[in-house]
């Protein structure tokens, strides 16, 4: 299921509220919520250090705020840098 911009934005507004200003403009910068397949969230980072430090420390609470956002269970999260998609 592709998500919508409303969910992307949901998700991005939620991340940023945790994280913080510093953290959210050093590796959430472009990113996007893209796509739900089965329980597994894709993600779009800018980079590939942005992909990694999201996924490393993120993972998690992207998971559990997803999960609430789009009423659909997430069990994983895959973040990628744009130009793999």
């Amino acid at each position: 299921m592709k998500l919508t911009e409303l969910q992307n934005l949901a998700i991005q507004a939620r991340m940023a509220g945790i994280v913080g200003a510093e953290v959210y403009d050093r590796l959430f910068s472009g990113v996007c919520f893209d796509e739900l397949d089965g329980d597994l969230l894709c993600i779009q980072a800018l980079d590939q250090d942005s992909a990694d430090g999201i996924e490393d420390e993120f993972s998690i609470h992207i998971a559990v705020i997803s999960t609430a956002i789009l009423k659909s269970h997430v069990e994983d999260v895959l973040v990628q840098p744009k130009f793999f998609q």
